[in-house]
């Protein structure tokens, strides 16, 4: 079956795409920039075609031949005005998907009354858009649980983090996670049913308190959480985004989805998908752990690439540039293993406690900050969130880009190059930065002392890397 992929640069959509492929489909993926995604191990194995879901006009192309199609596109981390946006896109792509003989989409679970956050009642209503215009089957997630997920990582960090917490009475609010595989198997057994609507999916209800408790269990750590009736959604999203690697355009949605009960009736999909037993919390918990621990985290909640455009550097007026070189003794493969490994638990070599300063003045602006980490200690792919960077282009032993995404008067990048040179290779480490009006030029003048020494002392210490692993 010709099969279409829309997110898959996203976590769920990253991971479809390659167990699409093992059951025999052809798979296209849609994905507004193709070198995005020319580095997952899969890209070899499927067509990848520009297109963007906000853009009408690339979608007849995208959907030419296609026989079924994944909905996989929620703009609930784009900012404000998403709700208008996921609806005109859906109502796009309903016109231009008319001959599509299936399409699979993943919602959210929706709580009882009229309590419906704005992401929920949006993602309902993406449902309900494709499911008149098109053949459509719907399922409805609570919390999904595997290494990397969104909702997994704020237990994580909020359990590990705190050994005593205050927290909003609203956590004893019961949810329904799912795990990872499960969801997946459900996504890719509808690709062979006839479409018949909404099916709810998840594990035995428990409050999000439980599902803390339960974590610090497995990780045989003891935690105190009280319940009191304060705080309110967004005050609570700023905490998380403290505390956690989660952004607050991202915490706010996560946590209004569980300031109300969110349990569903779940019997339909157990009658209709009886090759699927739902895994409980505890095992799901456990299965990401491993998948963490071993560095086997295929896909991220970073993944998702959100609205940066990709941006080609060139000479022009207004683009600030610093070089800095080192000839280093070094093979390239050993060089660029150096400067790809930065970030994360490494840290950045120089500094560090500059680098933790700048990401935690980032997260108290609503900024990513250092917590996202990176995927893996040492392999990197294009479109990987980076600490408060994204990896723009990577191109191994030669290059590596990072566009910044911390929040700054402009525009930011960090670059590293390895040049064959002589018996050795030449380390060239550029910062540029495109500043916005006044503001700009006065952050880069202003910190333009500290910055200098910054990425001076890490040029050196890239290099010293380099040399011990070449020698090792």
């Amino acid at each position: 079956m010709n099969v279409l992929v829309t997110g898959a640069t996203g976590y769920i959509g990253g991971r479809m795409v390659p167990r699409l492929l093992d059951r025999g489909h052809d798979v296209r993926v849609m994905v507004r920039d193709p070198a995005r995604i020319a580095g997952r191990e899969w890209s070899h194995r499927v067509e990848i075609v520009r297109g963007d879901i906000e853009d009408p006009a690339t979608l007849g192309p995208v959907l030419a031949g296609i026989d079924a199609a994944y909905y996989l596109i929620h703009l609930m981390d784009s900012g404000r005005g998403f709700v208008h946006r996921d609806r005109e896109a859906a109502h796009s792509f309903v016109a231009a998907a008319g001959h599509l003989g299936k399409v699979v989409y993943l919602g959210g679970l929706l709580p009882e009354g009229e309590n419906v956050s704005d992401h929920l009642a949006s993602r309902a209503e993406v449902g309900r858009i494709l499911r008149e215009g098109l053949p459509t089957t719907e399922f409805r997630a609570g919390p999904v649980i595997g290494s990397g997920s969104a909702s997994f990582e704020m237990v994580r960090y909020l359990t590990e983090r705190l050994p005593a917490m205050v927290a909003p009475k609203w956590i004893l609010n019961d949810v329904q996670p799912i795990a990872v595989r499960d969801i997946l198997e459900y996504l890719l057994l509808a690709l062979d049913r006839e479409a018949t609507g909404v099916f709810n999916v998840g594990t035995e209800p428990m409050s999000f308190k439980a599902m803390m408790q339960v974590f610090a269990e497995v990780r045989g750590l003891k935690r105190v959480i009280v319940p009191v009736p304060v705080l309110a959604p967004k005050l609570a999203a700023l905490w998380v985004g403290l505390v956690t690697p989660i952004p607050n355009r991202l915490a706010v949605p996560l946590i209004e989805g569980v300031v109300h009960p969110v349990v569903a009736d779940s019997s339909r999909t157990l009658a209709e998908f009886p090759e699927v037993s739902p895994l409980p919390y505890r095992e799901a918990v456990e299965r990401a752990l491993r998948s963490t621990e071993a560095n086997a985290v295929s896909t991220r909640w970073s993944s998702a690439l959100g609205d940066a455009p990709a941006f080609e550097l060139s000479q022009r007026q207004g683009l600030i540039r610093e070089t800095r070189s080192r000839i280093t003794t070094a093979d390239p493969e050993s060089t660029f293993r150096a400067f790809s490994s930065l970030g994360g638990s490494r840290g950045w070599l120089f500094w560090n406690w500059a680098w933790s300063l700048r990401g935690l003045l980032d997260r108290l602006v609503g900024g990513p900050g250092l917590r996202r980490g990176r995927r893996h200690p040492s392999d990197l792919e294009q479109g990987d969130a980076l600490d408060f960077w994204r990896v723009e282009q990577v191109d191994a032993p030669k290059l590596l880009r990072l566009r910044a995404e911390m929040k700054v008067p402009g525009r930011a990048w960090l670059q590293f190059e390895a040049i064959p040179e002589g018996s050795g290779t030449r380390l060239v480490q550029t910062a540029l930065f495109e500043p916005i009006g006044l503001g700009g030029q006065l952050y880069w003048n202003l910190l333009y002392p500290i910055h200098r020494i910054m990425f001076s002392g890490m040029v050196s210490k890239v290099t010293a890397l380099a040399e011990r692993d070449a020698a090792g």
